[in-house]
């Protein structure tokens, strides 16, 4: 199977081709965890993590490299670690600073299905690497220091790479010169120079830096040496260069990110790591997925519709947040709606229903394959899921376990066996089944809780039955991420179904309603069967 991948150098579709099989190397820009990721940082995490699923299945797990790296030197976050934290070690205080957040997104990317990446650098753990590089860059003449306003500035030098610049933005030095506003930081040779070093000042937060300059950059600069100290900390830009090479070399197979990133930061990458390494590419693909916004607008804090993905994960199972993404293609925009994920949820629950009672087949189908391989055609492949759900649903074993399959390489219901391996004693089964579905939330993704009760009963058998008659409580579709809301107050919740089913039948309706109304607080809605049975629906 031939993979084609859209590379916006070269504005086409073209056979991927690794530099090494063996060694497959990609580079995703991470965030910057200043603050916790909104809802449009989530989509190259689940875009570049299919990607990334698909080399494996391609290539071998073993021979594909994926870094994506953490931007944690940023001059909001160095100011709060320098007050916060002062007299601690500026790496130290930074990491107090952005632990919180880093470790939200690592919780969100883990709800959301993704695969840990080969390596997740932090910026601040490469600040010597960058200082290398900017040398290089001196050393080469790519690079000056020159006076700013807010003290001495390393600057890549856009006028010494020529015509080079500009390829990946399509955008030529001549006609950023035609639009630019000279006025503007005068200290800079050209209008686009960008800054590879900042220093900082008295009171600010910074790194020693010593850098030495041509002799006609010391004249500039009327200093008596070539060698001068600089305290202070890297431009973005160079953050990305220092790390991609440090992990996949001077150059690599694929580099990606956000649509927002091509211009500056993507074309600054590879003016920097070009002229650092002498090589005519950073990287051979460099892909970017689409926009989004939310009911149609764009997203941002003054229209009270920036949405965190922690915020949504509240609301929605992390797996129908990752369908919602999925089903349209990643190089298009995409409209974030509630009614898209309600339509994604119920295509999910229908999946996991036709699924759950089949071992996955030995391969992905073959169709799903081939349409992933088109440039990540995710739509193709969702229309394909949709046949196999519905042979599956009209008694087709076989294509109920090509769509297991098939939905496991995209990142879904991939973790069933190492979720369910749980041990758990006969006597608790029966004896505490309450505190057994309780485990569940912390050992089990989300999941189909009657697909759960199959599996309890597969294995124990009869010994299991109280424990999946209080799971079958739960209508079907119901899913484990929906249950965490309602697992803490279980025992309360069995306490008062059982009053409730003693209320009813001693047709004490007034209490039976009251109790109904009580377990609504715990957004459990009792469900009166025909057969006169009661059942548990969760209240979104």
């Amino acid at each position: 199977m031939t993979l084609r991948l859209y590379n916006t150098l070269t504005r086409r579709k073209e056979d991927f081709k690794p530099l090494d099989e063996r060694n497959v190397r990609m580079y995703v820009c991470g965030p910057t965890v200043y603050d916790f990721a909104h809802i449009g940082n989530a989509r190259p995490v689940i875009v570049f993590d299919v990607l990334y699923r698909l080399l494996r299945h391609l290539y071998g797990p073993d021979h594909v490299k994926y870094v994506r790296n953490i931007t944690d030197v940023d001059d909001k976050i160095n100011a709060r670690a320098l007050e916060r934290f002062p007299g601690v070690p500026l790496n130290e205080a930074i990491r107090r600073v952005t632990e919180k957040t880093a470790n939200q997104f690592q919780a969100d990317t883990e709800e959301l299905g993704c695969l840990v990446p080969t390596h997740e650098p932090r910026a601040t753990e490469f600040i010597a690497e960058m200082i290398a590089m900017i040398q290089v860059l001196l050393d080469r003449k790519f690079a000056y220091v020159a006076y700013g306003e807010d003290g001495r500035e390393a600057l890549f030098d856009v006028k010494a790479m020529g015509s080079e610049y500009g390829k990946l933005s399509r955008r030529s030095l001549a006609e950023q010169q035609a639009g630019a506003r000279v006025a503007v930081e005068k200290h800079k040779r050209n209008p686009e120079d960008f800054v590879l070093w900042k220093e900082s000042g008295e009171h600010e937060p910074g790194w020693n830096a010593t850098f030495n300059v041509s002799e006609d950059n010391a004249k500039a600069l009327q200093l008596n040496s070539m060698s001068l100290n600089i305290r202070g900390r890297p431009g973005w830009h160079i953050e990305c260069s220092a790390m991609s090479k440090r992990y996949l070399g001077e150059v690599f197979d694929i580099h990606g990110g956000g649509l927002d990133l091509i211009f500056p930061h993507h074309e600054n990458e590879i003016a920097q790591s070009r002229c650092v390494h002498g090589t005519d590419v950073m990287a051979n693909v460099w892909m970017h997925n689409g926009f989004l916004q939310v009911e149609g607008q764009k997203m941002s804090k003054s229209l009270g519709n920036f949405v965190t993905i922690s915020d949504v994960l509240r609301d929605w199972p992390g797996e129908v947040v990752r369908f919602n993404m999925l089903r349209t293609h990643y190089r298009q925009p995409i409209d974030w709606t509630a009614n898209g994920l309600e339509e994604a949820r119920r295509l999910w629950v229908a999946m996991g229903n036709a699924i759950r009672d089949h071992l996955p087949a030995e391969v992905a189908d073959a169709e799903v394959v081939k349409a992933l391989s088109d440039d990540l055609n995710t739509p193709a492949v969702f229309t394909r899921l949709g046949e196999l759900l519905s042979q599956a649903t009209n008694g087709s074993a076989e294509s109920a376990q090509k769509l297991r399959r098939s939905l496991e390489l995209l990142g879904f219901f991939g973790n069933f066996k190492q979720n369910l391996s749980i041990v758990y004693s006969e006597s608790d089964l029966n004896s505490n089944p309450v505190q057994v579905i309780q485990g569940l939330k912390s050992s089990n993704g989300d999941y189909d809780v009657h697909f759960i009760a199959n599996h309890f009963e597969q294995k124990f058998g009869e010994r299991a039955k109280e424990t999946t008659k209080l799971l079958r409580k739960f209508d079907k579709g119901t899913i484990v991420r929906d249950l965490r809301s309602v697992l803490d107050h279980l025992p309360k919740i069995v306490t008062l179904d059982s009053a409730n089913t003693e209320a009813r039948a001693i047709k004490n309706y007034a209490k039976a309603d009251a109790i109904r109304s009580e377990l609504s607080d715990y957004r459990l809605i009792i469900k009166i069967n025909k057969d006169g049975t009661t059942s548990w629906e969760v209240k979104r």
